[in-house]
C-alpha cells in the first residue's frame, strides 16, 4: 500500500507510541484519523498532524458498534488501542476481565473482521496492522489477562493473514518487545539486565509503516537476543518461567487504552 494520501484510523493513538506512529504516517502524507478516550491529547495529536479526532470508547459497546459499522470509511487500520490488563487471582473481578477482553482482544477483532469483509466486497485494497506483544509469545506472572489476549490477538492475527491470502487485503501483526520512553515499561521503572536492549517508540511507527507498505505477516520490535529468548520460552515454558523469576521482568505492557 502506498501510504500517501491513504485515510488511516489509529486506534490508542494519544499514547505515547500511538503519537510516534500518528506523527509517522501523518509525515509521510497519510490522512490520519485518531482515536482514543484523551480528548486533550487527541487534540494536541491533531495540531501536529493535521488529522482528524474521533474519541471513542472500545469498552463501550454502541461506540464500539458505531465505529465497527463505518470502517467502510478507511484505506488502513492500526489497531493500537491495548489495557495492560495486570492481574492476581484476588483481584480480577468479571468488570476487570471484561475491560481488559474488550479492549485487547474483542475490539481489534470485530473491527478487523467488519474491515476485511467491507474491503473484499467492495473489491478495494485494505491494510491491516494490529500491535500485539513479545506477550503474546510467552508469558510472565502477574500478566494473565494481558499474556491471554495478546496470545489471542497473535493467532487471530496470523491466522486471519492465511484467510486472505491472495486477495486484496494484507494484515501484519507487529510484536514490541521492551519499548523505552512511552508505554507503561518505560513507565514501570523496571531496570533489565545489560544483555537486554529496548527499543523505541520509532521503531514500532517504522515497522507499522513496514506493514502498510509491504504486508509481512509479522514484524517483530525487538533486539535478537530478546526475540530468541522469547521463542525459546515459548517452545520450553519451565524455561523462560525461572529465567524470568530469576531476572524479575516482564514482557512490554503497553499504555492504557485512549492513554
Amino acid at each position: 500500500m502506498d501510504i500517501a494520501g491513504r485515510r488511516i484510523l489509529i486506534t490508542g493513538a494519544s499514547g505515547g507510541i500511538g503519537q510516534s506512529i500518528a506523527t509517522v504516517l501523518a509525515r509521510r502524507g497519510a490522512h490520519v484519523v485518531l482515536s482514543g478516550r484523551d480528548v486533550a491529547a487527541l487534540n494536541e495529536l491533531q495540531v501536529l498532524t493535521g488529522g482528524e479526532v474521533l474519541v471513542a470508547d472500545l469498552c463501550n459497546a454502541a461506540e464500539l458498534a458505531k465505529l465497527v459499522a463505518n470502517v467502510g470509511e478507511f484505506d488502513a487500520l492500526v489497531l493500537n488501542a491495548a489495557h495492560p490488563g495486570e492481574s492476581t487471582l484476588a483481584a480480577s473481578d468479571p468488570a476487570w476481565v471484561d475491560m481488559v477482553l474488550d479492549t485487547n482482544l474483542r475490539a481489534p477483532v470485530q473491527l478487523s473482521m467488519a474491515f476485511a469483509r467491507h474491503h473484499l466486497g467492495a473489491g478495494t485494497p485494505g491494510a491491516l496492522v494490529l500491535i500485539g506483544s513479545v506477550a503474546g509469545v510467552t508469558a510472565s506472572a502477574g500478566l494473565e489477562l494481558y499474556n491471554a489476549t495478546k496470545f489471542g490477538l497473535r493467532g487471530f492475527s496470523l491466522s486471519l493473514a492465511q484467510d486472505l491470502h491472495d486477495t486484496n487485503m494484507q494484515v501484519t501483526h507487529v510484536a514490541p518487545g521492551f519499548i523505552r520512553d512511552a508505554g507503561m515499561f518505560a513507565d514501570s521503572g523496571i531496570q533489565l539486565p545489560r544483555a537486554i536492549r529496548t527499543k523505541a517508540p520509532a521503531d514500532v511507527a517504522a515497522a507499522v509503516v513496514r506493514g502498510l507498505e509491504d504486508g509481512p505477516t509479522e514484524i517483530w520490535v525487538a533486539p535478537q537476543e530478546l526475540r530468541l529468548a522469547a521463542m525459546a520460552a515459548a517452545t520450553v515454558p519451565t524455561l523462560g518461567a525461572s529465567v524470568i523469576r530469576r531476572f524479575g521482568f516482564s514482557p512490554e505492557r503497553p499504555e492504557r487504552a485512549g492513554d
